[in-house]
């Protein structure tokens, strides 16, 4: 279960020095001791057998094919249990080998319910839509199924077969306690120890608090508890993350009672088309590019394709709304993550909230353009993905979807016209195309990632409230 969202198998064109220190990377701090977290020193005897077998599995290197990688290798304790670096995409355990999608935070995914193209929304007011599952496309139908996807992914945990790995766990040292929650002759049927291998991480994901600990300064906030007051500019950022009329940021990361009775998961576990722009080598500078995406003629399109094949369009050229769908994340802990979307092509907060904000008004800022401008080339904001733009040259907005799947892009304040299509905004103004002033000035958009600080679990209230920085005033 190591890497959730690493679904594609392609050679990693850079040179071996470098995979094996990004493979340091990933595992670099992944056995360290944790107070309150999964680790691998001694079980929490608050766990069920199960889950204590979880547990063990979670940090167990010899579940991978080259006995060099565990789940905790790219989802770390330490860091929400998300990757410990900035990595768009992680290699897995041949380290010849790259992925082609960002990994997630597994933290507050026990909420999650079974995906469906027809899920009701928790919000009780926006119509049913796909939602729920596990993995970026929803194709992992529980926590448990979800763990078998990346154990027998040639470029996650690397495992030729279930049996390896189960033969993995008889000859481990926590054979015996497997046997003791899943029964003594468990190792005889490889299938069924398989799956109870799933059932114990599912379980641990479940029963350890540390996987959903609620800790955050928006926590003591939400419950009036003592350390929770915001300050001004993450009070005026919360505000924007609810307008509807401004950042829309609820919309989808929705803060109310979801269907388990939880809240504040900041998310309504639905699917969204952004357009997020295309990770590849027409990025100057870009640091990793994703190798898929050398290839013109792959696309990742989330439901529709390449990994599940139930939504995928008829022709290359029919236009399937499900393209280009992703789930919506959760936002706790996301101040703590070093890559953004599903193909981790971003790599700072402040990015991701200009890029919502300038998408459509300015799609200069994050999309290659041809070479049809005229004039001298202008620069372009530090936080933009294209360090510079020529007037006048025609963008390739968009570029990590076939022109035929456009369609589906959302539309959402504050992006495009801001509900789907109508000339005129709810607030009245024009619609944002290229040239039109963002909807959020710089003033929001600091105050919005100061809110989204707020998120992070782990927080402890300082002795005395700060009189200064840039989240104060």
């Amino acid at each position: 279960m190591m890497n959730l969202a690493m679904d594609r198998t392609v050679p990693l064109g850079m040179a071996l020095s470098v995979a094996l220190f990004a493979l340091m990377a990933c595992d670099g701090k992944s056995t360290a001791t944790i107070t309150g977290s999964s680790t691998p020193g001694p079980r929490q005897s608050s766990l069920s057998l199960g889950a204590q077998v979880g547990q063990l599995a979670f940090f167990d290197k010899n579940l991978s094919g080259g006995k060099n990688m565990s789940c905790a290798s790219c989802h770390d304790p330490q860091y929400a249990y998300g990757p410990p670096n900035s990595i768009s995409v992680q290699l897995g355990s041949d380290i010849t080998q790259s992925g082609a999608r960002a990994v997630p935070s597994l933290r507050y995914r026990d909420s999650t319910p079974p995906y469906s193209d027809d899920a009701p929304n928790p919000d009780g007011v926006t119509s049913n839509s796909p939602g729920g599952g596990f993995m970026w496309d929803g194709r992992g139908t529980t926590l448990a199924a979800q763990a078998a996807l990346p154990l027998l992914n040639p470029v996650e945990m690397n495992n030729s077969s279930k049996d390896a790995v189960v033969r993995a766990v008889e000859n481990g040292a926590y054979a015996d306690l497997f046997r003791q929650a899943f029964g003594a002759d468990v190792f005889k049927n490889t299938d069924a120890a398989f799956n109870d291998l799933g059932t114990a991480i599912q379980a641990l994901e479940t029963e350890d608090l540390s996987f959903h600990p609620y800790s955050s300064k928006y926590d003591l906030y939400v419950f009036n508890k003592i350390g929770g007051t915001l300050t001004p500019a993450e009070r005026r950022g919360e505000v924007l993350f609810h307008s509807t009329g401004v950042a829309n940021c609820s919309g989808c990361h929705y803060t109310g009672a979801n269907f388990n009775g939880s809240s504040g998961l900041m998310t309504d576990f639905t699917y969204q088309a952004l357009g997020a722009p295309r990770n590849d080598k027409s990025i100057p500078n870009n640091p990793d590019p994703i190798p898929a995406n050398d290839d013109p003629k792959y696309f990742d399109m989330g439901l529709c394709g390449p990994y599940r094949t139930d939504h995928m369009p008829a022709t290359p050229d029919t236009a399937n709304p499900y393209c280009g769908m992703f789930k919506v994340p959760v936002l706790r802990n996301v101040a703590t993550r070093g890559t953004f979307f599903h193909n981790g092509v971003l790599h700072s907060l402040e990015q991701v909230v200009n890029f919502y904000n300038t998408r459509d008004t300015n799609p200069e800022y994050w999309y290659a353009a041809n070479n049809d401008g005229t004039g001298a080339p202008q620069a372009n904001p530090g936080w933009a993905l294209q360090p510079t733009h020529v007037p006048g040259a025609t963008v390739n907005k968009y570029n990590d979807l076939p022109n035929s799947q456009q369609g589906s892009i959302d539309e959402e304040v504050p992006m495009g016209t801001g509900d789907g299509g109508d000339k005129t905004l709810a607030s009245g103004t024009q619609p944002r195309q290229p040239g039109a002033t963002p909807v959020m000035t710089p003033q929001q958009i600091a105050d919005l990632v100061c809110f989204l600080g707020t998120l992070s679990d782990g927080y402890q209230p300082p002795a005395a409230p700060p009189t200064a920085g840039r989240c104060v005033k």
